[in-house]
C-alpha cells in the first residue's frame, strides 16, 4: 500500500534492534534523580548539568568534516530538498528533528543517487521536507524501507523491497555475486556497465559544482569516464576479517572436537549499514588467485578458531611469483615472458614483498604499502596522463615548449615516474616516506632505468619543491597523486609558487580534488604575478578503478597560460 507506515514503540526498539542500529536515547539526569534530592540541588549544580547537556548535544550534532562522506551526502540532501527548504528548517531549529520513528517502515520513490552510491528519496507528504537514504535502489523505483538512524534532514534506512523496479536501469541477471544486496562492498552490480560509467561521470560533475568554488565557466565539460578492461576479478587486494569466539561460546563449545564451522563465526566483509561481519566464501571482484587462497585460509581459520584471542583483519594481495622467467623480462637482450610464464601467488604477510607488472615494468613493494588495486586499468591511466602532458593539440603552437622534466609528488613506489620516465630527460619522484623512496629507487633499478634519469628524493613538507629547484619550470610537468584527504594548503602554496607548466592531479577522492583545484586557481588569481600567468582547468575525467562500486578516480589537467 502506497504511503503505509508501521510504528514501533521504544521498548520494541531496545529489545529487537541490533546494537549498532539502536537509537541514542537521551535520558536527563533529572529523570534519574529522586525528587527530594533534586529539590535540594544547588543552582550551581543545575547550571553545570545544563551546560553538560548542551555540550553533549553540540558534540552529537557536530558538522561533518569538509569533503568527508557525510559532507558529500549533505550536499546531495540539500540539492534534493532545495536550499529554500533547508534554510527554513535550519532557521526553525528543527533540522535534527526527524519526522520518522526508529524502525518505522514506509514506501518512497527514489529521486536520485547520492555520490556515495545510495538512493535518495523525499519522504511522503506531509513529511516531504526530509530525505530517506537507502542502499541498492535506483532512480524512479518505488521501494519499501525501514528507518534505523537519523541525521540532519535525512534518515538512513534498510531496503526491504523494490516494489516497482526501474526496468530501464535494473537487470538483476547482471548481478555476479550471491552476497550482493547485503555486503557493503558493491553498489551497482544490477546496472549495465555503461550506466555505471555515466553515474560516475555525474559524480565528478557534482564534486566540482559543490566543492571547487569555481564559476561554471571555469569548469570544462567533464569527459566520459574511462572504463576498466576488467569489470570482475580485477581487485588485487582484499582485507576480509573475523571476530574471535565470544565468551559464551568459549565456555560451551571450545571442547567440542568437531571441525565444522561454528554458527557464530563469520569470515568476510561488513554487512551494509552495520558493523557486523558477513560470512563470505568468495568475492567476485577479487582476482581468481585471491579467491582460491581465501578458500584455503577460511578452512585454516575454522580449524584453529579457538586459538584466536581476538579478531583478525586478513591481508590478501595478488603477486607475481619471482622466478627465472620473470627475471628475463628485465634483460635488454630477451623478450618479455608471456603471461603463461608468470605465475601469480597470494601474499598474506604485510611485510612480505609484492610484485606487480604494469605494461612491461615491474614494481615491488611491501604488502602493507599502497599500490593501485586494479592492475588492468593502470596502463590506460598512465598513458592518459602521458598524453595530457604531451597534447597533440599544442604541438604546433608557437609558444609551446616540449616538457623535458617531470616531478612526481606523492610518488609512492614510483608508478608514474617509472612508467613515464622514457618521455623525459629527467624525472624526480618526491616522497616524505623513507620506505617509499627506498622501494621506488629499487624499482628504478629493477627496470634498468639509466642512472640519474629517474631519482627519488626526500621532500621537506615545509619546502617540498626545494629538492627540484634546478628544474626549468617552463619545461616541467608535475603529477600529484595524494591520499584521500587531498593536499594541505601549505603544499598548494608551494605548488603555486613553483609554477610549472603543466599539473596533472590524479585523485582517489574527487571531492578533495575539486576543493584543491579551486584553491590553486584562487591563489593564482591573488598572487603578485597574476598578470604574467595563471592556471586553467584544461580537462576533467573519471577513471573506473573499482567497477560495480560507487568509487571513481579522477584526473584533472591544469595548464599555465
Amino acid at each position: 500500500m502506497s504511503g503505509q507506515v508501521r510504528h514501533h514503540s521504544v521498548s520494541d526498539q531496545e529489545d529487537t534492534a541490533p546494537a549498532e542500529k539502536r537509537p541514542r536515547v537521551d535520558v536527563s539526569e533529572a529523570s534519574l534523580t529522586p525528587a527530594s534530592t533534586r529539590a535540594t540541588s544547588s543552582i550551581g549544580q543545575g547550571q553545570k548539568k545544563q551546560h553538560a547537556r548542551k555540550e553533549k548535544k553540540r558534540k552529537k550534532h557536530a558538522m561533518p568534516e569538509p569533503c568527508s562522506t557525510e559532507d558529500v551526502l549533505w550536499h546531495d540532501v540539500v540539492s534534493l530538498l532545495g536550499s529554500e527548504t533547508v534554510d527554513q528548517k535550519i532557521a526553525q531549529g528543527v533540522e535534527w528533528e526527524s519526522p520518522f520513528d526508529f524502525r518505522e517502515e514506509l514506501e518512497v520513490t527514489v529521486s536520485a543517487l547520492s555520490s556515495n552510491g545510495d538512493a535518495l528519496a523525499i519522504g511522503p507528504d506531509p513529511r516531504n521536507s526530509w530525505v530517506i537514504v537507502a542502499p541498492f535502489a535506483l532512480p524512479g523505483e518505488r521501494i519499501r524501507v525501514r528507518v534505523y538512524r537519523s541525521s540532519r534532514l535525512h534518515s538512513f534506512a534498510d531496503l526491504l523491497e523494490v516494489v516497482s523496479p526501474n526496468l530501464e536501469l535494473r537487470d538483476n541477471s547482471r548481478v555476479g555475486c550471491k552476497y550482493f544486496g547485503k555486503c557493503s562492498g558493491c553498489q551497482y552490480q544490477m546496472l549495465s556497465y555503461e550506466s555505471q560509467l555515466d553515474i560516475k561521470r555525474n559524480v565528478v560533475i557534482k564534486a566540482y559544482q559543490n566543492f571547487s568554488g569555481l564559476t561554471e565557466s571555469s569548469i570544462p565539460t567533464v569527459l566520459p569516464t574511462i572504463g576498466s578492461p576488467l569489470q570482475y576479478n580485477y581487485r588485487t587486494k582484499i582485507t576480509p576479517h573475523f571476530e574471535a569466539a565470544p565468551k559464551r561460546a568459549r565456555q560451551t563449545e571450545s571442547t567440542d572436537a568437531s571441525t565444522s564451522k561454528p554458527d557464530w563465526l563469520k569470515i568476510g566483509f561488513n554487512e551494509i549499514g552495520k558493523r557486523t561481519v558477513m560470512d563470505i566464501e568468495e568475492c567476485p571482484i577479487a582476482t581468481p588467485v585471491l579467491n582460491e587462497a581465501f578458500g584455503r585460509i577460511r578452512k585454516d581459520i575454522i580449524k584453529n578458531i579457538w586459538s584466536y584471542k581476538k579478531g583478525v583483519s586478513l591481508l590478501l594481495r595478488d603477486s607475481i611469483e619471482e622466478n627465472p622467467a620473470t627475471e628475463k623480462a628485465m634483460s635488454n637482450d630477451t623478450d618479455s615472458p608471456s603471461q603463461e610464464e608468470e605465475r601469480h601467488i597470494c601474499i598474506t604477510n604485510p611485510k612480505a614483498i609484492v610484485r606487480e607488472k604494469v605494461g612491461e615494468k615491474y614494481f615491488e613493494f611491501p604488502g602493507h604499502s599502497f599500490f593501485q588495486n586494479n592492475n588492468s586499468i593502470l596502463v590506460p591511466l598512465t598513458d592518459y596522463v602521458r598524453d595530457a602532458i604531451f597534447p597533440t593539440s599544442l604541438e604546433h603552437s608557437p609558444d609551446h615548449q616540449h616538457p623535458t622534466h617531470l616531478v612526481d609528488a606523492y610518488c609512492g613506489s614510483g608508478l608514474f615516474s617509472i612508467m613515464l620516465c622514457s618521455y623525459f630527460q629527467t624525472v624526480a619522484g618526491i616522497e616524505l616516506s623513507a620506505d617509499s623512496i627506498k622501494f621506488a629507487t629499487h624499482n628504478a633499478h629493477l627496470n634498468d632505468i639509466p642512472e640519474g634519469r629517474c631519482t627519488f628524493r626526500a621532500g621537506d613538507a615545509a619546502n617540498i619543491f626545494s629538492v627540484v629547484s634546478e628544474f626549468p619550470r617552463e619545461k616541467t610537468a608535475l603529477i600529484i597523486d595524494p591520499p584521500r584527504k587531498g593536499c594541505d594548503e601549505n603544499f598548494i602554496d608551494q605548488l603555486v609558487a613553483f609554477r610549472c607548466k603543466t599539473v596533472v592531479y590524479v585523485s582517489c577522492n574527487v571531492h578533495t580534488q575539486a576543493r584543491d583545484v579551486g584553491m590553486i586557481l584562487d591563489k593564482m588569481g591573488k598572487s603578485a604575478d597574476e598578470e604574467k600567468a595563471r592556471y586553467v582547468v584544461e580537462s576533467l575525467r573519471g577513471f573506473d578503478l573499482f567497477p560495480q562500486t560507487a568509487h571513481v578516480e579522477s584526473v584533472a589537467v591544469l595548464r599555465l597560460i
